[in-house]
């Protein structure tokens, strides 16, 4: 009986091994053909001059797109890292149980909000409500919704992890819990922090449906103002351009995405630098 037993529960393992075995395999396939495609396409496709040359109506350059993809960021971050920040500092040093309890709540269910939603609210408030109409400001402010969750859980993951011990000294000295926060704790927790802020500009260049609603899009160089005026941005290029009939279309749908790929990509190098000095210095 006990044999049976043993044998069933062996082939029991196997068989959730093999079916986590098989579930990886197919998810490594599926991550490698878009990475092979992205950099076998894009590196073939992209040319330097891309980056001097604007979006004409004969595809030929991603200058507007890439402008215009660095300012929505920047005023995404702009906004979205000290509110995330100090939010995070809020809920893990100074906010009541039940108040930090009902943040993170909120921070889970805003992060689980799907983009072309945030999207859709931008675009009845700020676009019509607010009348910015299709601008670079309402596209930052949906970046910012959709980057706010990751860098207020990061900033609060990060200062939980320093030692209790720290915080005493820090009091001990007769030091006010603002200070001790500005002055000592802060410091072990600043990669951390930097690691939320980066992930988030990471998710929010890769993002398309808010900015389809607020932004809109500008074939020409943006000019950096921020209400009434469409602006350009790489992930259009390749949502769009990918659809269209000509070659020349596709290259340049290729070109941003590879664009795109290679920050993501220095990004996360950047993020595991920052994370294995953390972790040397822990």
């Amino acid at each position: 009986m006990r044999t049976a037993h043993s044998r069933w529960r062996k082939w029991q393992a196997n068989v959730g091994w093999g079916a986590s075995w098989l579930a990886t395999a197919l998810v490594l396939f599926g991550l490698a053909d878009l990475v092979i495609t992205i950099v076998g396409r894009g590196a073939v496709s992209f040319r330097w001059s891309m980056l001097t040359h604007v979006i004409q109506s004969t595809p030929s350059g991603l200058q507007n797109a890439i402008l215009g993809t660095l300012e929505l960021v920047v005023l995404a971050t702009l906004m979205a890292a000290p509110l995330g920040i100090l939010g995070g500092v809020y809920v893990s040093e100074f906010a009541p149980l039940q108040v930090a309890k009902t943040i993170r709540f909120l921070t889970e269910v805003l992060s689980g909000v799907p983009s072309i939603v945030v999207g859709y609210f931008g675009y009845l408030l700020m676009v019509l409500a607010w009348g910015w109409k299709f601008s670079a400001l309402a596209g930052g402010f949906a970046l910012t919704v959709i980057m706010l969750p990751y860098i207020l859980r990061n900033t609060e993951a990060s200062l939980q992890q320093v030692p209790l011990s720290l915080r005493e000294a820090a009091w001990g000295l007769g030091m006010t819990r603002f200070q001790a926060i500005s002055r000592v704790i802060w410091r072990p927790a600043a990669s951390g922090m930097a690691t939320g802020v980066l992930m988030a500009i990471a998710i929010g260049m890769g993002e398309t449906a808010p900015l389809l609603y607020t932004a809109g899009w500008s074939s020409v160089n943006p000019n950096f103002q921020l209400v009434h005026s469409q602006v350009g941005y790489l992930t259009y290029v390749v949502w769009t351009y990918i659809e269209q009939p000509y070659e020349s279309a596709h290259q340049l749908a290729y070109s941003a995405a590879f664009l795109l790929l290679l920050v993501v990509l220095f990004i996360n190098v950047v993020v595991r630098a920052l994370l294995t000095r953390r972790s040397l210095r822990g």
